[in-house]
């Protein structure tokens, strides 16, 4: 989830509790080429505003248009199915082949709407079901590797919050920096630092400080393959403490600041350890993509956008064997 969608459903709830009728129409399938992904959502009120985007436009301005002639059900939810032929895919500008199935969904109760955007705004996972008839509506925790739209006989499940975590190492200036964008990128933040020094100037109200030793905060994450570590320390103590645990784990990208040179003894440390090749292979340091970073801002600018293309497939890293799969989002 992105926070676009988050200020999606605080204007739906905006809307709702001025005492328009509101409806939230969510992208569950796609098929083909589509522009936009299954969770993609919007908001629509009955005088025809709309916020978030569920296509590139085209769908958007017949959501409009059928709001506008009072087509939308009030009391029901429906799923709609845009580009079912090649005519409906040139009308609505979807790619050749593409196809969206939209849940249009009438909010009549905000109280639901409340413990998303509550639990979205303080970083953690929540589980909505809702039945098509009834509108009846239940809200659970939910956990990282579940898929973000699932389909069950006569109701649908959403899945909201962030998608991935990252544990930072240290808590400095190039972690704040990396902590903002890692938040901007959907991202649970979590920094652990030991130092009381360090602990006592972090202020980052979005991420979770963790003040146990780095080994300890990475076994109690049990990292998964939407989970990224990241040691920022400089003191070999700490970092290695938390790579000796994270190259053992699942996690989808490991990585240590510091030069090639401090790099390379960091390898050689770690192979005093109970670390295979295959293990210390997958440590990323010099951390991030080598763009010439010099500043805390910038490292944090090449640490994120070196996440971004691991994600994406663009740079491999050897993973290891892990029943829990990896979320696309």
């Amino acid at each position: 989830m992105t926070g676009h969608d988050l200020n999606v459903l605080r204007q739906l709830l905006s809307w709702q509790q001025e005492g328009h009728k509101v409806w939230l129409i969510t992208v569950v399938g796609t098929y083909g080429s589509s522009p936009r992904q299954p969770g993609s959502m919007c908001a629509l009120r009955s005088d025809g505003l709309l916020l978030g985007s569920v296509s590139g436009g085209c769908i958007e301005d017949d959501l409009v248009s059928l709001v506008k002639q009072h087509q939308l059900s009030t009391s029901s939810a429906e799923i709609k199915i845009y580009g079912a032929n090649q005519e409906e895919q040139l009308r609505y500008k979807l790619p050749c082949g593409g196809q969206l199935r939209l849940l249009i969904e009438p909010v009549l109760d905000r109280t639901w709407l409340e413990a998303v955007v509550t639990a979205i705004e303080s970083q953690k996972l929540i589980k909505r079901q809702v039945t098509l008839d009834s509108l009846q509506v239940t809200c659970a925790h939910a956990i990282s590797h579940e898929p973000v739209v699932s389909e069950q006989e006569g109701s649908l499940s959403f899945v909201y919050g962030p998608r991935l975590r990252l544990l930072i190492i240290g808590a400095a200036e190039t972690s704040f920096y990396l902590a903002n964008m890692a938040t901007a990128l959907d991202y649970q933040v979590f920094v652990c630092d030991p130092r009381p020094e360090m602990q006592e100037t972090w202020q980052h109200e979005q991420s979770t400080l963790l003040t146990m030793m780095p080994d300890d905060a990475v076994v109690s994450l049990q990292p998964d393959l939407n989970t990224a570590v990241v040691a920022l320390t400089h003191d070999p103590k700490l970092d290695d403490m938390a790579l000796l645990e994270a190259l053992k784990s699942a996690a989808f990208y490991v990585g240590a600041l510091g030069a090639k040179t401090n790099n390379d003894k960091r390898r050689e440390r770690l192979q005093l350890f109970d670390l295979t090749q295959q293990e210390i292979d997958r440590l990323h340091g010099p951390v991030g993509l080598q763009i010439g970073s010099k500043t805390p801002a910038e490292i944090a600018v090449a640490i994120s956008a070196e996440l971004i293309a691991v994600r994406r497939d663009r740079i491999h890293t050897p993973q290891l064997t892990s029943s829990v799969d990896k979320v696309t989002v």
